[in-house]
């Protein structure tokens, strides 16, 4: 382990002490917009953008700050003050200032910004427009808790917020009912995996008295492999409720309710990537119990594999899209179960993902924005001679997730793919079966995305009377064209400044293996997959004389399985829901026939005899003195019984 991950941190700088700042100007200003109501409807919008811009530039104050010192003095613990303090347990309010939760940050906060500059047109007529910057600003606030947090308690405070936000972002037309119970959705799905977040965290307290990130991966290296792996498979399940993993996974589709600007957010900067970042922030935990890793590589291979089966089938130009997130955090959750070589590749996709995955929801709804929101890509076509600067950027958006050299995804998926075909200690077997799924479901993007591509802007116009595609305005555009810039460049930028090496420091050592097969071999095999993947995109969508029907013909096996998510809402009803409700029906069933029948019953008996005994008083004295006779010749017998 390295040394900055269990020592004292290095001296705080005065940037680092006003990293606070980042989080607290989105987080402000998102109050005062809520508060304000009405009266913040004609500046609501230009605040919300000004607040993510503001913390866009305190973390690049904080980022070159933290440069400018050694590599093993940039991790800084920012104590903001006493949060708990109980007997001899005391957990500080903090901040830690170091080379992963700068990166994340600095996404956070520069396409953050951008999808705020482009959410100004595209909400321009919605008359809650700044109230959805409120919320906006609220996610990027809590994003950022969730990774400058110094504990995992802090953290988990970021995590709620995050799941609050998208609750309210995916439902914010909810006067629609199928948006509201997309938000629903999301929220159940997310409260599952909370409760494996809430599971590590009593184990870390009951077992190292501690939630601090320092305090709890000092003490992993000694714990016992049992508690390690329990808390690992708690982590496990809270990323898997956060990044939309298997068997969580359902409900990244339905969240495309939401305003495609939330779509991007969610996708390239906040929600999904948050999984990731705990799972490679708990690096120390995992490198000590290899069961958790490997059931990361598991849930890795299985969402990889099964997003991009599920976006073979889609029709809805965003729920293709929202498959193919969840197929790359996929790759990015592989890569994180690899150890601490493929955690740095991880983070390198998560952030070259952020750029084009970014660009190509913007662009999914530039053209929606062209062609009366329309999203089903049957009714596409022919696009790229109306909305060029949309096509342009999309397809650096669309070459980048390819993985098509130099384009950005070259550079960070094709690492992680030459990675898992790097055999842990004596298990060779898992470098075969993760390395050939991890190329296979290359080849499988290549033909989804592809389709997708050639479905929207190639082949012949299928569009609906009395739509008239046009190129969308300059603020939608031009957050466009900057994010294809790092979809085109971003990986090349990261590869030459060593990213690898400036991330190293802020996780556990890790070993360069060589992988079963030459990485030329690798690199060779995995882009003649993507090349045959979109060429047969091409062939069945993309030219002339393509054929794309209106209606989805009728499809058996696999196609029909895809279309419907693999049956996955299916599988949940049967599993959860019917059980669930069964559950409360019994328990209702249970409340009202034994405790209400309880309580009414002794309620009645009372009754009954209430209703006895008020026969006695019927106001004749001679009944009285009667009773009163037979009473103490009761108790005289009584006596005489008892002496006898």
């Amino acid at each position: 382990m390295t040394e900055n991950l269990v020592l004292a941190a290095a001296e705080v700088t005065p940037a680092a002490s006003a990293a606070w700042l980042v989080i607290a100007i989105p987080l402000v200003s998102a109050g005062i917009l809520l508060l304000a109501g009405r009266l913040a409807d004609k500046w609501g919008h230009l605040l919300g953008v000004a607040a993510s811009a503001a913390s866009c530039v305190v973390a690049c104050w904080v980022f070159f700050a933290m440069l400018a010192q050694p590599a093993a003095e940039r991790a800084q613990d920012v104590v903001l003050g006493t949060w708990i303090a109980g007997g001899s347990f005391t957990l500080d309010l903090g901040l830690q200032i170091d080379q992963l939760s700068m990166a994340f940050v600095l996404l956070v906060t520069f396409v953050g910004t951008l999808i705020h500059i482009y959410s100004i047109a595209y909400m321009e007529h919605d008359p809650d427009r700044r109230r959805f910057f409120a919320y906006l600003n609220l996610f990027v606030a809590a994003m950022l808790t969730l990774v400058m947090a110094d504990s995992y308690l802090v953290l988990f405070v970021g995590w709620e917020g995050v799941g609050l936000a998208s609750y309210l972002l995916i439902g914010f037309w909810n006067y629609r009912t199928e948006y509201a119970v997309a938000a629903k959705k999301a929220f159940i799905a997310n409260r599952v995996g909370d409760v494996g977040m809430l599971i590590a965290m009593m184990i870390m307290f009951s077992q190292f008295h501690t939630l601090s990130f320092s305090g709890v991966f000092a003490a992993a290296a000694h714990a016992s492999p049992a508690t390690l792996t329990l808390i690992g498979l708690a982590l496990l399940l809270a990323a898997c409720g956060k990044s939309a993993q298997f068997p969580l996974q359902s409900w990244l589709g339905d969240a495309m309710a939401g305003p495609t600007p939330v779509s991007a957010l969610i996708h390239a900067a906040t929600m999904v990537t948050a999984g990731v970042y705990l799972v490679v922030r708990s690096g120390p935990i995992f490198e000590h119990t290899a069961n958790a890793r490997l059931a990361v590589l598991i849930v890795g291979a299985i969402t990889l594999l099964y997003g991009a089966i599920v976006g073979c089938a889609k029709d809805d130009m965003k729920k293709a899209l929202a498959a193919s997130t969840m197929s790359q955090i996929g790759y990015m959750m592989l890569a994180a179960g690899l150890g601490p070589v493929g955690g740095i590749f991880a983070i390198m996709h998560l952030l070259t993902h952020g750029f084009f995955k970014a660009g190509l929801f913007l662009g999914a709804g530039s053209v929606m924005h062209a062609m009366s929101d329309q999203v089903d890509m049957r009714r596409f076509g022919a696009l790229d001679k109306f909305m060029r600067v949309t096509w342009l950027t999309m397809m650096a958006g669309w070459l980048a997730i390819l993985g098509i050299p130099p384009f950005a995804g070259f550079f960070s998926k094709d690492k992680i793919i030459e990675q898992a075909f790097v055999p842990p200690d004596g298990q060779p077997w898992q470098a075969w079966v993760f390395g050939l799924v991890a190329m296979l479901g290359a080849g499988i993007t290549a033909f989804y995305m592809s389709r997708l591509f050639f479905m929207v802007f190639q082949g012949k116009a299928r569009w609906t009377d009395g739509q008239h595609p046009h190129e969308s305005p300059p603020l939608m555009t031009v957050p466009m064209i900057i994010l294809s810039l790092g979809s085109i460049g971003l990986g090349l930028v990261l590869t030459l400044v060593k990213f690898d090496e400036y991330l190293a420091p802020a996780l556990v050592e890790g070993h360069h293996g060589e992988p079963v097969l030459n990485q030329y071999v690798i690199m060779g095999s995995t882009l003649a997959l993507v090349v045959i993947g979109a060429w047969i995109a091409w062939v069945k969508f993309g030219t002339k004389t393509a054929v794309v029907p209106v209606l989805p013909p009728a499809a058996d096996g696999l196609v029909r399985a895809a279309r419907a998510d693999l049956y996955q809402d299916t599988l949940n009803n049967a599993l959860l829901v019917v059980p669930g409700q069964a559950l409360v029906r019994g328990t209702t069933e249970v409340d009202e026939k034994v405790v209400d029948g309880a309580v009414r019953g002794i309620g009645a008996l009372f009754q009954s005899i209430g209703s006895v005994v008020s026969r006695l008083q019927n106001g004749y004295v001679r009944s009285y003195a009667a009773t009163m006779l037979a009473g103490v010749i009761l108790l005289v017998a009584i006596v005489l019984a008892v002496q006898g």
